[in-house]
């Protein structure tokens, strides 16, 4: 049986500031890629992803994921149209590493917190275009 969709309620207030989340976790993570630390940069690459796709569907659908894990917001964001198309292929990308970046003891190789910073740069991108096309 199909895991039921938990959603929550976003208002165009919410949307905003889940794309001011987004920038903020994107900043901080360009700069702490910039000073190689490569750990933190990941994180904070995931968490920017993920603000920038709760923006996102936030704006198509009116709501975003509330499930225990995020691969909820994997299943909502293919609500969200080519919008959400574009944020699922960097978002799926990223969501695996976050509980090795965040709870593991292994290390995280700076070409892969490159990476994670390019794909949450465009997650956050279209959650720019979204937000600044959409008012609810």
């Amino acid at each position: 049986m199909p895991k039921q969709s938990r959603t929550r309620p976003v208002t165009a207030g919410q949307v905003r500031a889940y794309l001011d989340k987004a920038e903020e976790f994107l900043e901080a993570a360009k700069s702490e890629l910039g000073a190689r630390r490569p750990i933190a940069a990941t994180s904070l690459a995931i968490h920017a992803a993920i603000n920038a796709a709760d923006a996102v569907t936030g704006a198509r659908t009116g709501k975003r994921a509330a499930g225990q894990d995020h691969d909820e917001v994997l299943r909502l964001i293919t609500d969200a149209g080519k919008d959400g198309a574009e944020v699922h292929k960097n978002l799926v990308r990223l969501l695996p590493m976050k509980t090795k970046t965040e709870y593991l003891p292994e290390d995280i190789p700076l070409s892969t917190a490159k990476a994670a910073v390019e794909r949450a740069k465009r997650c956050v991108a279209v959650a720019r275009r979204v937000v600044g096309q959409d008012t609810l």
